[in-house]
């Protein structure tokens, strides 16, 4: 049998009528809900949540980590086809970095640079380093339960990309409660937590995505 061949009926083996794209969908808005359900369950959103929508620092962080989590999803389910090769949609990942980035210059002429450390170390980062892995939790079990249907070349990279999307949402969730709205702060401490997320998604994908 030939390799495209054989690679053909594995992937309609492990993925029975329910495409990649569908089964990432299901697996990210149940992940959504349980999020949600756990959020106002324990920390639920700051007091001045309304208030703080008219600033746009705050709405910035709900920008870049939604901005994450969507432009990984369609990686996430090309993922899960064994002939999955890397495209232009990989660009996608630079999108959020990206938005972040100019943020974060905005932050550094608008701001004194006496103030740029305090910002930067924030009030809660230690809340922050502990709640985005927590809320994440959920979705990267179902995005893996997902992924393990499809027949992934690559488990790493595929656990990667899926710890990768649960950060972000894990991320985006405990926005809505963070009270460090500044972008120095989302630099450092929200990209720690959703690159503690990537890593502990691509353990458990290469653990349990093999074939």
């Amino acid at each position: 049998m030939r390799t495209d061949r054989l690679i053909d009926t594995l992937a309609s083996d492990r993925m029975p009528g329910m495409q990649p794209t569908r089964m990432i969908a299901i697996a990210a808005l149940a992940g959504i809900a349980v999020t949600g359900a756990l959020f106002f369950a324990t920390l639920g959103p700051r007091p001045d949540f309304m208030a703080a929508m008219g600033t746009w620092r705050f709405v910035m962080k709900f920008v870049v980590t939604i901005a994450l989590a969507a432009s990984t999803a369609l990686l996430v389910a090309r993922a899960a086809r064994p002939e999955t090769r890397r495209g232009p949609a990989d660009a996608l990942l630079y999108l959020a970095p990206i938005v972040l980035l100019l943020a974060v210059i905005v932050e550094l002429f608008v701001v004194p640079q006496a103030s740029w450390m305090p910002r930067l170390i924030g009030h809660n980062a230690r809340i922050c380093m502990m709640a985005i892995p927590f809320f994440s939790l959920g979705p990267l079990a179902l995005l893996l339960l997902a992924l393990r249907e499809g027949a992934t070349a690559n488990p790493l990279r595929a656990g990667a990309l899926a710890g990768l999307m649960a950060g972000g949402l894990g991320a985006a969730f405990y926005a809505a409660h963070c009270p460090d709205d500044s972008p120095l702060f989302v630099a450092v401490w929200y990209t720690l937590a959703i690159a503690l997320v990537t890593g502990l998604g691509a353990l458990a994908g290469r653990r349990l995505l093999r074939w």
